[in-house]
């Protein structure tokens, strides 16, 4: 799956900036942003940005962890952010631990978001994605709004599209990725807050068979902070389809039933 490693900055364009300023502020390069955004013909003319226009910077560190960071806007809300990344104003205060006020955010900041870059591939349509990652268009359509390259009917080749991660309003998955080939000893890892700490995970392909039975996962602290969980899959069983679902949630102290569920889906290796 050709999904873009590394840092990467979602930058709203302010009066007074250029491809150039920008590039020299985030440590990028031009001709990256350039291609990151399809600031080329027939969409622009090269290096032409606009105040108000949406752009994902990369970063050029070599081998950086892949994380989105977002850089507040004036005026904005957790709420407004948490629109465009298909989260909650309560992960996003999870994922960044650093805001000890949810109504107050400062402009300028960077703050982390749940989202990932796919690089789009030659023929592809967002439909397409859409139905390969299992993640709702009106999602992909949110979340890259306002950049200049964008177009719901037509992608170009080599467009770093922005998809939100799965996610609750207390849990959201980081790894594995929306439609990515997993096999056993897959990592499975997030941020969540649980009571006592404690998830559960499932794994079903499509004919609903468990291919993962019903397990307990630990987040590092319980409620009501958020922490991070980690563990590697383990299949019980083999799955019978190319595709399945896997299911990350918590379980209710009153009735145990299942809240704040997660749902991606992926591809099993080898079939």
């Amino acid at each position: 799956m050709p999904v873009a490693e590394g840092v990467h900055i979602i930058y709203t364009v302010r009066p007074g900036d250029s491809l150039y300023s920008i590039a020299r502020r985030f440590g990028s390069e031009v001709q990256l942003i350039e291609q990151s955004n399809a600031l080329y013909p027939p969409i622009t003319d090269p290096g032409l940005i606009y105040p108000g226009q949406v752009l994902t910077i990369p970063e050029t560190g070599v081998g950086q962890p892949r994380k989105i960071s977002y850089i507040v806007n004036p005026g904005d809300s957790l709420y407004k952010i948490g629109l465009r990344f298909s989260a909650t104003p309560d992960l996003l205060v999870g994922l960044n631990p650093q805001i000890l006020d949810a109504n107050v955010i400062i402009a300028n900041v960077p703050l982390d978001v749940p989202a990932f870059i796919y690089s789009v591939e030659r023929g592809q349509s967002l439909y397409r994605i859409s139905r390969e990652l299992g993640v709702p268009m009106n999602e992909l359509i949110q979340a890259n709004m306002g950049r200049p390259g964008f177009s719901a009917d037509l992608l170009f080749e080599g467009f770093d599209l922005i998809v939100p991660l799965p996610s609750s309003r207390n849990i959201v998955v980081s790894e594995p990725l929306p439609g990515s080939t997993i096999m056993p000893g897959q990592a499975l890892e997030g941020t969540a807050r649980a009571f006592e700490g404690t998830l559960n995970y499932q794994l079903f392909d499509e004919s609903g068979r468990n291919v993962i039975t019903e397990k307990v996962l630990q987040v590092s602290v319980g409620a009501p902070q958020f922490g991070t969980f980690s563990t590697a899959l383990q299949f019980d069983n083999q799955p019978t389809s190319p595709n399945g679902d896997l299911w990350v949630y918590a379980r209710s102290a009153v009735d145990d039933r299942i809240i704040d569920l997660v749902q991606l889906r992926v591809r099993f290796a080898g079939i």
